[in-house]
């Protein structure tokens, strides 16, 4: 099993990245939270990786830090929640953000994620409420909103399939309403007042 890859960051998308490593590039498939956390084209990085192996299939899933690759192991354990699946999750909410939806058993929260269904976010719910509280509990406080934090917010729409014109009016609205508001925050509010 690939446990990371170590090498100089080719090419960055909010999906996806390209390492290259000793001349080979390496293509992982990212979260918006790995993706905010990466430096500079051409930087040398560390990513912990998660290596899916399919019949037909070969994929790899990259990490910024070890918190959120057990957060999408733990996901995958799901029945019905695949790797695809479980990154869309990761990219909807910062990881405290969503650790604290399933400990709320906040099932609105997590089925507003593009293909996840009610059923799903209770088995999510069911199966991880136990499992996430270490992980919750070491997962630090969000501070006061910054231009990044609402650049996150709209981010994470984004990948909750809103357009990005759409994602930005509902945080700009958002922001209105609380100045001081964390990403997190931005999020679930433009998530409960959807119209």
């Amino acid at each position: 099993m690939i446990t990371f890859l170590e090498g100089i960051l080719d090419e960055k998308e909010p999906s996806s990245v390209v390492l290259n490593v000793g001349g080979v590039g390496y293509e992982l498939s990212v979260s918006l939270n790995t993706y905010e956390a990466l430096p500079p084209l051409g930087d040398k990085i560390r990513l912990l990786t998660y290596h899916h192996l399919r019949e037909n299939e070969e994929k790899l899933f990259g990490f910024a830090d070890k918190d959120e690759r057990e957060c999408f192991l733990k996901l995958i354990d799901v029945s019905g929640v695949g790797p695809a699946s479980a990154l869309l999750i990761l990219s909807s909410q910062p990881l405290k953000t969503l650790c604290q939806i399933i400990a709320n058993e906040d099932i609105k929260a997590l089925s507003s994620v593009k293909g996840i269904g009610k059923k799903t976010a209770e088995r999510i719910i069911v199966e991880l409420k136990d499992k996430i509280a270490p992980l919750s509990a070491k997962l630090g406080s969000s501070g006061k909103t910054t231009s990044k934090d609402a650049q996150d917010a709209v981010m994470a729409l984004v990948a909750l399939g809103y357009r990005q014109n759409e994602a930005q009016e509902a945080v700009n609205r958002a922001l209105q309403k609380d100045p001081d508001a964390s990403t997190d925050q931005l999020v679930r509010y433009v998530i409960q007042n959807r119209s």
